[in-house]
């Protein structure tokens, strides 16, 4: 955990780390920062989170009683592992269409610049280190999220980070260090 919070601190995202999210074929840490009105309203009028994804349809397919509640949480960037700069892309592909990306390569990776030049051209970014070790930008992320615009995958994967961050508050208040 210790090296994504590196990680996250090189790319200068600023949020809470929910580890271990595992959607797409892909297992990623996600960088997310809860809205603190939005989860205010939503609590007071007793909109949990919502994990069923049949819920979240195409506005031509909902049914008119069909509502989906205002998202809780931003997605500031996905840090995804990985042991060679040419995975990165296969990583990143569908995940930069949610927000900036970025691969966590090991600490002393040797860089080619031709592999860092087509990351840079997608937008990908690429940090190195390790655990212990602060984390060392080489390629600075881009948010691309906008060119393709809003999914219902990414509004249902808002509320499972929501979830995931109401679940880690609950453990922090029950169980103080």
């Amino acid at each position: 955990m210790q090296r994504f919070e590196h990680a996250a601190r090189a790319v200068g995202w600023d949020g809470d780390l929910v580890p271990d999210v595992d959607v797409l074929g892909a297992r990623f840490t996600a960088v997310a920062r809860l809205r603190p009105e939005v989860h205010r309203w939503r609590t007071d009028h007793g909109w949990v989170p919502e994990l069923d994804p049949h819920r979240f349809r195409p506005s031509a397919d909902a049914h008119p009683h069909d509502q989906v509640p205002v998202a809780a949480v931003d997605l500031v960037g996905i840090l995804v592992p990985v042991s060679r700069a040419r995975h990165a892309l296969r990583a990143c592909g569908t995940l930069m269409t949610l927000a900036p990306c970025t691969v966590v390569l090991p600490p002393n990776y040797p860089y080619r610049a031709w592999s860092m030049l087509e990351l840079d051209y997608y937008g990908i970014g690429v940090v190195s280190g390790g655990q212990d070790d602060p984390a060392e930008l080489v390629v600075r992320p881009e948010d691309r999220s906008a060119e393709f615009g809003s999914s219902t995958f990414g509004r249902w994967l808002l509320e499972v980070l929501y979830s995931r961050l109401l679940e880690h508050d609950r453990e922090r208040t029950e169980n103080p260090t």
